[in-house]
């Protein structure tokens, strides 16, 4: 008895797909340039909205789009500060009606506390 062997391929390592009829979409190629002078290239498509930076290949810091071989200017992103807890309650209830919560809450409270109950 001879003993056979299963052949097969690589999962995964070889496409069995040709590439004969196949029309690729549009592309540009875009120049970036880290801090460290790292210059290096990233395709998009054609209609692609273009980033303003893009991760370095070589050294991972945040390359910056070149233009005519120069830098663009980037915009600055508008700082935003976080709310706090009274100006959320703010935007939602007029100080009147805080007032008047308040008062109602307290009241309760009192009375829990007079009657010898525990507060809630």
């Amino acid at each position: 008895m001879s003993q056979q062997t299963m052949r097969g391929m690589r999962l995964g390592s070889q496409s069995l797909e040709s590439e004969r009829g196949v029309d690729y979409s549009p592309r540009n190629k875009h120049s970036f340039q880290c801090p460290n002078n790292h210059i290096f290239e990233v395709v998009f498509a054609a209609e692609a909205e273009l980033p303003e930076t893009w991760q370095c290949k070589n050294c991972s810091e945040l390359g910056i789009l070149l233009e005519d071989g120069k830098a663009i200017i980037l915009e600055a992103p508008e700082a935003k500060t976080p709310r706090s807890h009274w100006e959320m309650l703010l935007e939602r209830r007029s100080r009147d009606e805080l007032e008047e919560i308040l008062q109602e809450r307290l009241d309760y409270i009192r009375s829990r506390r007079a009657g010898g109950k525990a507060d809630l």
